[in-house]
């Protein structure tokens, strides 16, 4: 897969089959968007493109307004060129790219992109002031002779499939095994390894504290079975989400006890798999209550069978 970051500078001389949308999460209702364009350029021996933005839109809109993403460019990357795209085209949304009218915004994909084909979800909007809509862009096929592809709403369980509705069960239920059904993968955050107060040494239980970009989100407060991707390793790990009520910490932090790992890893960066949610933060009547707590959630982790986790969980 090629990665490109073209506001329409460039004419292409192959045939482009396009899925346009924000894709941040990559669920299961996107998959179903650039599938249908990879099947259609593989039928048609064109190339397939995700078009999409590096920065969320309302960055540049209104700032006050941006929420918090389920997935950074990097992890984006790995899961759209196994699925066997041709073209990840990462678009710097700025003040000009606002201004853009739909029809314009339209020709120039067509134009520049040589597209012959679009796919795009049933409430797709675009172009200014979000004033295009599927019923547009039905009649800009037309105008501009592409085929145009409208993938209805996916579900599951009944429950409508959106990268909204994902943020809402990540951080008001924590349900990890329900958000990684929409997203088809684990949620993950990566960061950089800090120094914190140490007070998992003192407990016997030794952690590791993730310094961590706040734009994307964190799972609701609690204890949870992770996976720790470390240099292209995984293990398993006891994560807490949360404020350390016990010791009145009053920070926001995640840390994450690693099993049968001794390595110091300080400014190092690691990626954390949200495996599924263990229980509720508690706030404990002394360090020992807290210590023996944290115990019996390391001998829980310690029987889930890493391989088995990795193959269920970890299609990357």
């Amino acid at each position: 897969m090629d990665v490109i970051e073209d506001n329409m500078l460039k004419t292409f001389k192959w045939n482009t089959y396009i899925a346009l949308g924000s894709f941040d999460g990559l669920h299961l209702g996107h998959s179903k968007l650039i599938n249908k364009a990879i099947e259609l350029a593989k039928k048609n021996s064109g190339k397939s493109m995700v078009y999409t933005f590096k920065n969320h839109p309302l960055s540049i809109i209104n700032k006050d307004l941006v929420p918090k993403l389920l997935m950074d460019i990097d992890q984006k990357k790995k899961v759209l060129n196994k699925m066997g795209l041709d073209y990840l085209n990462l678009v710097n949304f700025d003040e000009e790219f606002m201004k853009m009218s739909p029809e314009e915004f339209i020709y120039n994909i067509v134009s520049k992109f040589n597209a012959k084909g679009i796919v795009v979800g049933f409430n797709y909007r675009f172009g200014y002031k979000n004033l295009g809509d599927v019923d547009l862009l039905k009649k800009l096929s037309e105008k501009y002779k592409f085929q145009l592809h409208v993938v209805k709403p996916v579900k599951y369980k009944k429950e409508l499939v959106s990268s909204s509705h994902i943020r809402h069960i990540i951080t008001d239920t924590g349900d990890m095994v329900k958000a990684k059904m929409m997203l088809t993968r684990p949620y993950s955050i990566s960061g950089t390894v800090i120094v914190g107060k140490q007070l998992g040494r003192v407990l016997g239980f030794p952690t590791i504290n993730l310094s961590y970009d706040k734009g994307y989100i964190t799972p609701r407060g609690g204890v949870y079975f992770t996976l720790v991707e470390y240099e292209g390793k995984f293990y398993k790990g006891v994560t807490n989400v949360g404020y350390n009520p016990t010791v009145e910490d009053g920070k926001l932090g995640i840390e994450t006890h690693i099993i049968g790992f001794n390595k110091e890893i300080y400014s190092e960066d690691i990626r954390l798999h949200f495996i599924h949610r263990i229980r509720d933060e508690k706030k404990f009547n002394s360090l020992e209550e807290l210590a023996h707590r944290i115990g019996e959630d390391k001998k829980y982790v310690i029987k889930q069978n890493l391989e088995l986790i990795i193959k269920s969980n970890l299609q990357l």
